[in-house]
């Protein structure tokens, strides 16, 4: 982890520090006291800003009794490097890794660019459902508590922040369950659209081919931290921020935005959908 910075890799090292050491019952204050260190330093390490080695970090683990388990974990955290970041859920589902979550939960603007599917935070939980039952890694036992795990993510769409949805015409019109849940999921985002800080817009198919090809991605921006693009496959998500990746993944957000519909013109086309439907 860099020194005085702070990345996706460092803050998920130092959230898991903060519960170790939350765990012990000492205040930041005790326990830099106890390893004669600067309390300065404990918290540039729970806030996963680096300033510390490895063994400072092993020191910490051993004081605070963490388990093996943990251990190894987080010095694999603390060894990450590069511009992008590997997750691979042990019960692959990685939009609920928690990473992802947290991030969510605190990003001021969150943008998502979406091919095949209406974006996750704007699923019905019947859509959701249907969804999660196709997934080659989600056991039948499991698609109800994950299902509704999605569902719950949608507590972010509140005001106070911003949300960009840009979404190919082709997600809307490909059948997911019932006509029922294709419909109710459609009249789910004419409703969320008119919300002021939601913002809906298509991709007509008549753009042809497009900067979006690459696949879907958010990007989220934070009040504190550099801006998070984050991508997702069956069993598997990325994180990146380095600037250089940011900035390519900016560029195709322009992209589209050049030739995705108005949001009143985008509210005609589900609209139009719908009524296809009836």
């Amino acid at each position: 982890m860099p020194k005085r910075s702070s990345s996706v890799v460092g803050r998920e090292f130092g959230g898991m520090m903060r519960a170790i050491i939350a765990r012990t019952g000492y205040t930041h204050r005790e326990l830099a006291e106890r390893l004669g260190w600067q309390e300065a330093k404990i918290s540039d390490m729970t806030l996963g800003k680096g300033g510390v080695t490895e063994q400072d970090v092993v020191l910490v683990l051993g004081y605070c009794h963490a388990t093996v388990e943990e251990r190894e974990h987080l010095l694999a955290l603390f060894r990450e490097c590069g511009s992008a970041w590997l997750q691979m859920p042990k019960d692959g589902v990685p939009d609920q890794v928690r990473t992802l979550i947290e991030h969510e939960q605190i990003a001021n603007e969150v943008i998502t660019w979406s091919m095949i599917l209406v974006p996750g935070l704007l699923q019905t939980l019947d859509y959701g459902y249907v969804v999660t039952e196709c997934s080659p890694v989600i056991e039948a036992k499991d698609v109800p508590e994950v299902a509704a795990a999605r569902t719950a993510r949608a507590e972010v769409l509140e005001p106070g922040r911003k949300f960009v949805f840009l979404i190919h015409e082709q997600a809307l019109e490909i059948p997911v369950g019932t006509v029922e849940v294709w419909r109710e999921q459609l009249a789910h985002l004419l409703r969320m659209s008119v919300r002021k800080y939601i913002s809906i817009r298509i991709v007509p198919r008549s753009a042809g081919v497009h900067a979006g090809t690459c696949g879907d991605f958010c990007l989220m921006k934070f009040p504190k931290y550099p801006p998070v693009v984050y991508a997702d496959s069956v069993n598997y998500c990325l994180f990146f921020d380095d600037p250089e990746t940011i900035k390519v993944h900016e560029n195709i957000l322009t992209a589209l935005a050049a030739v995705a519909l108005s949001e009143e013109e985008s509210r005609a086309v589900i609209d139009n959908i719908l009524e296809g439907l009836q």
